[in-house]
């Protein structure tokens, strides 16, 4: 089902998410740092809600629309994300960060020329934060082009010991599988903050996809520190200790068979 019938500034009771607290106004200002702290947790689904919520309140709110854009990206519903950002460009046609959301969303559907018109526009409206570098590597991956590495040092360079970005861009070398560079933006990212479970969760998905099965049970392990509840964590653990197990039987039958 089509999230425009579900999303179209629906009124959903997002509150019984967030403590309550007398004396708050709950504006655009409100759900827009709500959706925020949402998409910091990595609950793509709360934030994408929380943003309807601020264009509730204002429906011409360009970092609501952003923010919706961005959320069913991260949720990888790039078909939605894009149509979407249509709808939004309807009202920002010059918004940099918008002509940069639409194309990732391009970029990963396969339109790459189109992808890269539309990261070429958000440049040209003086896009220059972190965000549209990112989008640019992104298209640039999806292109198969080498020159994504100058992007990524773009955008963390303008966020210099941000958690946040080094997260963000982590996240974009894994959809591309590139799991080494993941990993190696993580560690810094962890320096930075290192209280953040999901940071621990995607280092630790990263180590056991490069088979660094001892290093991934460690940084479960602190995920489940940090956030007991984590699922993710616990699967993890459970994969770790099955590809462990599985590489001591190997291991034991090419001692046993002299192969």
């Amino acid at each position: 089902m089509s999230r425009f019938r579900n999303l179209e500034f629906e009124g959903q009771n997002d509150d019984a998410f967030q403590p309550q607290q007398e004396e708050v106004i709950k504006n655009e200002v409100y759900y827009l740092g709500e959706a925020q702290s949402a998409f910091e947790a990595a609950d793509f689904e709360l934030g994408l809600r929380l943003y309807a919520r601020a264009l509730e309140e204002n429906p011409k709110s360009p970092a609501a629309w952003t923010g919706q854009v961005r959320m069913l990206l991260e949720l990888g519903e790039f078909r939605e994300a894009k149509a979407w950002a249509d709808k939004a460009l309807e009202t920002h046609p010059n918004h940099p960060e918008l002509l940069a959301a639409k194309a990732v969303a391009l970029g990963r559907l396969g339109d790459l020329d189109e992808a890269l018109a539309f990261s070429d526009a958000a440049f040209e409206e003086r896009g220059n934060s972190p965000f549209v570098w990112l989008a640019r590597a992104d298209v640039l991956l999806a292109r198969k082009e080498q020159r994504a590495e100058y992007c990524f040092e773009k955008a963390l360079g303008l966020a210099p010991r941000d958690w946040f970005v080094a997260w963000l861009a982590a996240r974009v070398r894994i959809y591309y599988e590139q799991f080494a560079q993941a990993l190696k933006v993580l560690r810094q990212a962890i320096e930075f903050e290192s209280a953040r479970f999901m940071l621990w969760l995607q280092r630790g998905e990263c180590e056991l996809a490069l088979g660094h099965v001892d290093a991934a049970r460690a940084s479960f392990a602190q995920v489940l520190q940090l956030n007991p509840l984590c699922e993710a964590a616990h699967e993890g653990l459970r994969q770790a200790s099955s590809t462990g197990l599985g590489r001591r039987i190997a291991g034991f039958w090419r001692r046993l068979t002299g192969s």
